[in-house]
């Protein structure tokens, strides 16, 4: 049938992987660093990401393209939400990999604070409080979570902005990720840290570059998601290491 169904420039695409956040339905996928429409049958023609695209790369077009199919969207998402549940059991398991396994360091934070010299003398004082840090391998429940300030942080920041233990991650509980290097979607499972904790406020450290505008509109996502008014921030870094206005 013929029938509209949006068109993605490839020659304008940066492959920042918002469109694919935007798109509820699952339409679009992010493959060897371009946005390509990969499920046809699954794209509305409502077009949400189209205001979504920073490179102004998705537009409109009316062409030959199966019938929207509202019933395999909703099966899709049923078995994302089925996915994301079992996740966030294993993440929680204490028989998962030990690497994995949650850990509390706030105490260190606490002894840090009070002696640090006496601590660590001649280097600086990780501000880390948690293990783990990815937010692929966290838990979306843990006692650290308990009246936590969240740093939802893109891991690059970590290189390009010396000083982020101190101005940044202390006194904070530090999620790190790359939406481009994971290709996934972390909205569904920020949201769930949030909605199921006791979280008094959230970061998001970002670099200037469009791919991490995926993990600022993951975090907004779930912010909206999960019901709660909770004080937030996006804090973003330049490549050459100073923080933007």
């Amino acid at each position: 049938m013929v029938r509209k169904i949006i068109r993605i420039d490839e020659s304008k695409c940066d492959g920042c992987g918002i469109c694919a956040t935007a798109c509820h339905e699952g339409a679009i996928d992010i493959v060897d660093g371009k946005a390509k429409l990969v499920r046809e049958h699954f794209c509305d023609g409502l077009g949400d990401c189209l205001p979504a695209c920073p490179q102004g790369a998705i537009s409109f077009e009316e062409r030959e393209a199966p019938a929207y199919d509202e019933d395999a969207v909703k099966e899709s998402q049923k078995l994302k939400r089925q996915q994301s549940t079992h996740n966030a059991h294993k993440f929680n398991t204490p028989c998962s990999c030990p690497g994995s396994q949650f850990v509390s360091l706030q105490g260190r934070e606490k002894l840090s604070s009070e002696g640090e010299q006496s601590v660590q003398p001649r280097h600086s004082v990780s501000r880390l409080n948690q293990w783990p840090c990815q937010i692929k391998l966290l838990p979306v429940q843990a006692p650290f979570y308990d009246g936590a300030k969240l740093l939802i942080c893109a891991d690059c920041c970590a290189y390009a902005y010396a000083n982020i233990h101190e101005d940044f991650m202390k006194g904070k509980i530090t999620l790190i990720g790359c939406p481009k290097l994971d290709a996934i979607d972390y909205s569904e499972k920020l949201t769930e840290i949030i909605k199921n904790n006791d979280i008094k406020s959230v970061t998001v450290l970002r670099m200037e570059v469009p791919c991490c505008g995926g993990l600022e509109m993951a975090a907004k996502n779930a912010l909206q998601a999960s019901g709660k008014f909770i004080p937030w921030q996006v804090v973003t870094i330049s490549r050459n290491g100073n923080i933007l206005e």
